[in-house]
């Protein structure tokens, strides 16, 4: 079923919301998707920049391309979305968890702290050699900068889930859905998994929904799609009971 108007979420005292968003919510505040039609980086497709073996083969171009993402997310700002997903999280407290594919730090901003980021972080880094913790860092490495380097010797990456890699704290996502009675999905085209099998794993104890300005590639496993952008739908969309 398709609604063409704010369709509302309805949450029982007893619900637990799960929400997972993709590149759409953060599309909405002028963070490019590098995705599909036009979606090249200096004659580069996106996995030809964000995997290991591009590491591999040329760590200061990875370099250049994640400096690029840091200096266009360090100007933008939570829209409207971001800040209902935060005012969510306050009035249900620990029935709320929130999953982003997003690397950008706008849920932050706009107050989440329910918060998993399964594909990683722009503002963090990482070694590649040893198991240092993961730090902040919001420096750009654009030539003709050095690559930074770990004591270990190991060269400093971006603290990202790249093609080919593990998304991060599976388990923890796992034993979320497990719990969840209402799955909402935000701007994610259903094309990423595991990401976009996360609906087939609530259907049959949750209600799903999409939002989003077009149907996602999974569009036919969700009850309800409410088409729109998400910044309008969602400051809206929930009713609690």
């Amino acid at each position: 079923m398709t609604s063409t108007t704010t369709k509302k979420i309805h949450l029982k005292p007893t619900d637990r919301l799960f929400v997972l968003t993709g590149a759409g919510v953060s599309a909405e505040s002028g963070i490019p998707t590098f995705r599909g039609a036009g979606g090249l980086w200096r004659g580069y497709r996106f996995e030809e920049v964000a995997s290991p073996q591009a590491w591999a083969r040329d760590p200061r171009v990875v370099w250049d391309f994640y400096s690029m993402r840091r200096s266009v997310a360090a100007k933008a700002k939570p829209n409207p979305a971001h800040v209902a997903l935060a005012r969510i999280e306050q009035q249900l407290g620990d029935r709320f968890m929130l999953v982003t594919q997003n690397v950008d730090n706008l849920h932050e901003q706009a107050g989440s702290t329910r918060l998993i980021h399964m594909h990683g972080e722009l503002f963090k880094s990482r070694c590649d050699r040893c198991s240092r913790p993961t730090f902040a860092d919001d420096k750009l490495y654009e030539q003709p900068c050095e690559i930074p380097h770990c004591d270990c010797g190991g060269r400093i990456r971006p603290h990202i889930c790249w093609f080919g890699e593990m998304p991060y704290e599976m388990d923890r996502i796992s034993r979320e859905l497990a719990r969840a009675t209402v799955f909402v999905c935000v701007g994610s085209s259903g094309v990423v998994y595991p990401a976009a099998g996360f609906v087939q794993e609530v259907r049959g104890s949750a209600r799903t929904y999409y939002v989003g300005p077009e149907a996602p590639e999974n569009v036919g496993v969700f009850d309800e799609v409410v088409e729109g952008a998400s910044g309008v739908v969602l400051p809206e969309a929930f009713e609690l009971s």
